[in-house]
Parts: C-alpha cells; structure tokens; sequence
C-alpha cells in the first residue's frame, strides 16, 4: 500500500479533486435549473406531471450513451462531462421541487397573501422553507448518483477516478480498481452528510419539530 501511494499519491489527490470538481460543478447547474423550474411546474400540475414523466424517460437512456452523444457537439474533457452529469441531476431535483412545493399547506399561503405578501415572497419565505426537507432529499439522491455517475467521465477524457478504474481493468490491476472506487465512495459519502447537515440548518424548527415527532 504504501509502495501504491508514493507511486501515485499526487495523481490520487488530483484525480479526486477532478471527481470533486465535476460532481459538484453538475449538481450546481442542476440545483439552479430543476429547483426554479420544479416551483413554476408547481403553478401547472396538469402540465407538471406529464414534462416530469418525459424527463424520466429521457434519462432511462444509458449514462454512456449520453457521454457519447456529446462527443460530436462538444468534443471531449471536462465540460461535455459536467454537460452529461447536469442532465442526469435533473429529475430527483426537479420532482422532489415539484412535489414539496405543490404539497405546502394551500392554507399557509393564503394566510400569507392575506398578509400582503406577493407571489415572490411567498416562494421565498413560506413554501421553500416549508418545502426545504422533501426537496433537499432530491439534491442528496442526486449528488450521490453524481458522484457514483462521475466515474465515467474517465470514458469522453474528463478525468477524475475514473481514470484509475478503466486503467486498472485495461491493465488487470485490481489496485488501481481500488484506488479509484473507495475516494468516490467516500466523496459521496462526506456529500451525503453535509447536505444532510445543511438541510437541517435550513429547515425551519418548527418543521424539523414536526419531522421528528413523526
């Protein structure tokens, strides 16, 4: 082991570093897309539910096949793969948008709007606060697929664990297969319970009472 870590220990830190980079890169662009857009799904649910239903099917198409696809458009390395991983983000973001928002109490808006709250400050101060576990739930799911889904940017030269993976099968060194699956494990694991700390330093108490009692 030590031998593996002065042969490769300043290639395992860039390489996790570039999963990191690309995992995170992909989950931003997701989060500033599917959050804004599952709110305003929520204002048309007839609508809602069919656009969702097309985005899953959309993302039944294998992972390869979507890095391959952007190949002749963008070329290879870093940004066709974040492109690639933004696209599978989507969907547990944007439903589980969709479904707190649409599921706030329709009670605790009106009440706002008899306070004289506008639309804007409705969505800001009541229903995503309100909504904040459900939706935080699908930014958690879709990062640890991100993470997981990352390696396979080694495939289009995007580089990160990935590449220790597909050189430890093409060589038949399990050290290798190793070194690249356990950092992207641990990665989506440390993601997992810092979103889970950031949920619950988002969430308003009385809700996170209510979640508890439950």
């Amino acid at each position: 082991m030590m031998e593996f870590f002065a042969e490769h220990g300043h290639e395992l830190i860039l390489k996790t570093w570039e999963h990191f980079y690309i995992s995170l890169a992909a989950l931003i662009l997701g989060v500033l897309v599917a959050v804004p857009l599952g709110i305003a799904l929520s204002r048309t649910p007839k609508f809602a539910d069919k656009f969702i239903s097309f985005i899953g099917i959309l993302q039944t198409i294998p992972s390869l096949a979507i890095l391959a696809f952007f190949i002749p458009i963008m070329g290879v390395g870093k940004l066709p793969a974040i492109l690639a991983l933004f696209f599978y983000s989507l969907l547990p973001i944007l439903r589980n948008t969709y479904i707190g928002v649409r599921d706030v109490d329709k009670g605790v808006i009106e009440a706002g709007k008899g306070m004289g709250m506008s639309n804007r400050q409705s969505i800001l101060k009541m229903e995503l606060p309100l909504a904040m576990p459900v939706i935080m739930a699908g930014i958690r799911l879709s990062t640890v697929y991100l993470i997981g889904w990352a390696t396979l940017a080694a495939f289009i030269g995007g580089g990160g664990l990935g590449d220790f993976i597909f050189d430890g099968l093409n060589l038949f060194q399990p050290a290798l297969i190793v070194a690249g699956t356990i950092p992207a494990t641990i990665l989506a694991l440390i993601a997992d319970r810092s979103l889970a700390f950031l949920e619950n330093r988002l969430t308003p108490e009385g809700l996170k009472d209510s979640y508890e009692a439950a």
